[in-house]
């Protein structure tokens, strides 16, 4: 079939298939391009990177009216579609997306994963092991055309294909209707993005409405229909269209959600929509909804109910949080000129944290996006405290409680706000640079965490960030074989998730910003990146391409490394060897003589000799001591300091200055034992103390792969030598990177697994103790 062809789809091969150019051979391997690796160019897709002159993709708008049932968490909605078919093909069906189904008992996600038993096992385990039970999933109430005629439809799993009444030509829309319902779930024991949480202390609950309504699949140049089926992991590819949402949910609900509220007057007091108006233009977070307006709607549950109607122009998806618990606070925030609404919600148990930092946190994410990317499009930027951590278009999901005390480590801390960073920055990849989650993991959680890195480096120098710095991935790379993919693999077939699609793209990426090709080349061909696929469908192939197109930089050995296979990084410093000129200056050369005659004929049974006091023959019977007893052997003699001055006249003044120099030369063999190409970074440490750093091109190893030797010319004699002393090749095996040889104190961690929602407070928390 024709998804087959696409090579970029099913590359979970060996390193042997990808370097098969030349095998056996010790060259022509790991530098060849990739070539037929890469889809190829059309006019749909240029092999410069960027969209060719004929790309197109389709677009739906959605009109939707839903009821939140407080009582029984139940969600029930009508929508209608407008769908426009702009590629160039007749379509005869469509796909939606049915999400909400992976809660269905019957959808084989619910068993296909294997299982185990161990010591201590949590609820939500348990559950996973238990036959599914419960009336979840999408019920399907009716889907019509615009004029209420009811069209065929068929539910697979995860998919519902429509069929159309007449074929919808190229350049042609189709409007239709389709009503449906479902139970929430309790997301705390059944997982999962969205559903609820229940608090029993106040007996109140925080819906987190995501992937809720049935939504169009991708139908794309590249593969065609995307209806590869959502198992809980390999996340969402959407199509971008305009939406109008109308929510009715309890009356003292607060909705926050994708898009700018069209109601503030007829949803908020007078008193919260004036404190709405003052943060229009505040620097500072204002609380529209108070904490204390929060704790009071706790103690109710009103029966009215309100309608909250939301717009979003030009977005993916539609996600919204809905609760009486939540304080809501929000401030203007300069983007590129343009101004955004920077905002969080959150309940009493994250006011703490969240009051001071969230909001703020989503200003700074926005701006450091936006300069390492494009200017922020949208009006508005959400963070919800939901003991989550999911993202979608203005608005995303994290995490960070504080303890009754008001206290919180500063684990939970960072924590926090390395997650509003990651989901926020979201919208820029996948929500606007809009690649295929379900296929292409890394493409949005790679790409993303290699942002949110740079973005906690601008926030806190001292910022513990988890992944980018190189030297993090080691543990992963170092992993057994049967515990590794590529890259470049299917989110569903990925064992170790977090380091494959999150942890080992951004550190391959910060490597090559920081190493390979330098800031100034990386940010360039980065933004340019961003730039031609916001709000289209990249493929790694329009990225790799794009990088190389933008900066004259080939990284097709980079990829291949990289993104292709499990090889890891272990350049080895196997030899050092010193030398210096013979310059026939009979003074040095004889003193250079003499040290190696005094070591070559001393021993340890001459030593002991000495210490002892032996009375040698030749020194107690004199006579037996002749000329060279006396004799100076390293004695400079006028036939010599001749011979070397008719030397030194006789050089030319290029010779003359290369001889006055007194280089020192330093020939380095390095060998490449865990397969991974990568720059040579040397650090060199002089007798007197200083040190310098030589930077060697990764191509040094095109001839030979597996070995290479280079010489060094030094002004001064060295005493130490390091490879990748900053620790920026993510080289896992640091003890044969030095000369002389340094051993290296091994660590181990003891830890326990926290037992509380995600993003409660944990580890230690020196603020609870001060405050005792």
């Amino acid at each position: 079939m024709r998804k087959s062809i696409y090579l970029l789809g099913m590359l979970c091969c060996s390193v042997t298939a990808l370097y098969a150019q030349n095998p056996g051979s010790n060259h022509g391997n790991r530098f060849e391009q990739l070539g037929t690796m890469l889809q190829t160019p059309n006019m749909y897709r240029s092999a410069s990177g960027a969209p060719g002159p004929k790309y197109w993709q389709q677009r739906a708008d959605y009109d939707i009216a839903a009821e939140l049932d407080d009582a029984k968490q139940k969600l029930t909605g009508a929508e209608t579609i407008t769908y426009y078919n702009n590629s160039p093909d007749p379509l005869t069906y469509l796909w939606l997306q049915l999400d909400e189904n992976e809660h269905d008992p019957k959808s084989d996600n619910r068993s296909f994963d294997g299982s185990r038993m161990s010591d201590k096992m949590t609820l939500q385990e348990i559950n996973k092991i238990l036959p599914p039970t419960g009336d979840l999933g999408l019920k399907i109430v009716k889907v019509t055309d615009a004029d209420g005629k009811s069209l065929p439809y068929t539910i697979n799993q995860t998919m519902m294909r429509i069929d159309l009444p007449a074929t919808l030509m190229p350049g042609e829309k189709y409007r239709f209707k389709v009503e449906w319902w479902y139970n929430l779930s309790n997301r705390m024991e059944t997982g999962g993005r969205g559903g609820y949480e229940y608090f029993p202390e106040d007996k109140n609950y925080l819906y987190t409405i995501t992937q809720w309504y049935p939504r169009l699949a991708v139908y794309s140049d590249f593969q065609g229909w995307q209806n590869k089926q959502f198992t809980g992991r390999g996340e969402f590819a959407l199509t971008f269209g305009n939406y109008r949402v109308s929510m009715n949910v309890p009356a003292d609900h607060i909705v926050g959600a994708t898009g700018e509220c069209q109601n503030y007057k007829d949803v908020l007091t007078p008193a919260q929509y004036q404190r709405w108006q003052q943060a229009q233009s505040s620097k500072e977070p204002v609380e529209v909804v108070t904490l204390d307006e929060a704790k009071k709607a706790l103690k109710n549950n009103a029966a009215a109910r309100k309608t909250w109607v939301y717009e979003a122009q030009n977005v993916r998806d539609f996600a919204l949080v809905s609760s009486r618990r939540l304080v809501w606070d929000a401030m203007a925030t300069p983007v590129e000129g343009n101004k955004v609404m920077a905002m969080s919600y959150y309940g009493p148990e994250a006011y703490p944290l969240y009051r001071r930092y969230s909001t703020k946190v989503v200003a700074h994410t926005l701006q450091s996006y936006s300069k390492h990317t494009i200017p922020y499009p949208y009006p508005v930027a959400i963070s919800v405290e939901a003991a989550n951590g999911m993202e979608y278009p203005m608005i995303c999901f994290n995490y960070g409680r504080a303890d009754k005390d008001g206290t919180y480590s500063e684990s939970t801390k960072n924590g926090m706000i390395g997650v509003i960073i990651h989901e926020v920055g979201h919208n820029f990849f996948p929500m606007i640079v809009n690649s295929d989650e379900r296929q292409w993991s890394w493409m949005d959680e790679g790409l993303n965490t290699f942002c949110q890195f740079m973005a906690e480096m601008e926030w806190d120098s001292n910022f513990p960030a988890g992944r980018g710095p190189a030297h993090k991935i080691v543990d992963y790379m170092k992993m057994p074989k049967d515990q590794l993919e590529p890259i470049m693999v299917n989110s569903e077939n990925i064992i170790q998730f977090g380091p494959n699609a999150y942890a080992k793209p951004a550190t391959a990426l910060n490597i090559l910003r920081e190493t390979v090709m330098g800031r100034e080349l990386f940010d360039f061909a980065f933004r340019e990146y961003a730039r031609r696929w916001a709000f289209k469908h990249p493929t790694p192939a329009d990225f790799f391409r794009t990088m190389e197109d933008a900066s004259a930089v080939d990284l097709d050995w980079f990829w291949r490394g990289w993104f292709f296979t499990i090889e890891p990084v272990d350049i080895s410093l196997d030899t050092v060897k010193w030398y210096t000129m013979n310059g026939k200056n009979p003074a040095e050369n004889n003193k250079a003589a003499k040290t190696d005659y005094d070591k070559n004929i001393d021993h340890v049974a001459r030593q002991r000799n000495i210490a002892a006091g032996t009375k040698f023959a030749v020194d107690q019977d004199t006579s037996l001591q002749d000329f060279y007893s006396k004799w100076n052997r390293f004695g400079v003699t006028a036939e010599d300091k001749a011979a070397y001055d008719q030397f030194y006249r006789n050089l030319s003044p290029e010779e003359k200055r290369l001889y006055d120099s007194k280089k020192n030369f330093y020939e380095l063999t390095f060998s490449n034992k865990g397969g991974l190409v990568m720059p040579l970074i040397v650090e060199w440490t002089f007798a007197d103390g200083t040190k310098e750093t030589d930077r060697i091109s990764a191509y040094i190893w095109r001839k030979n792969e597996n070995q290479v030797t280079k010489v060094f010319a030094k002004d001064k004699q060295v005493v130490a030598i390091q490879l990748d002393p900053l620790r920026e090749t993510a080289d896992i095996d640091e003890s044969n990177n030095s000369w002389p040889r340094a051993a290296a104190p091994s660590r181990f961690e003891l830890f326990k697994n926290s037992s509380g929602p995600r993003g409660a407070s944990s580890g230690d928390n020196p603020m609870k103790k001060a405050k005792k």
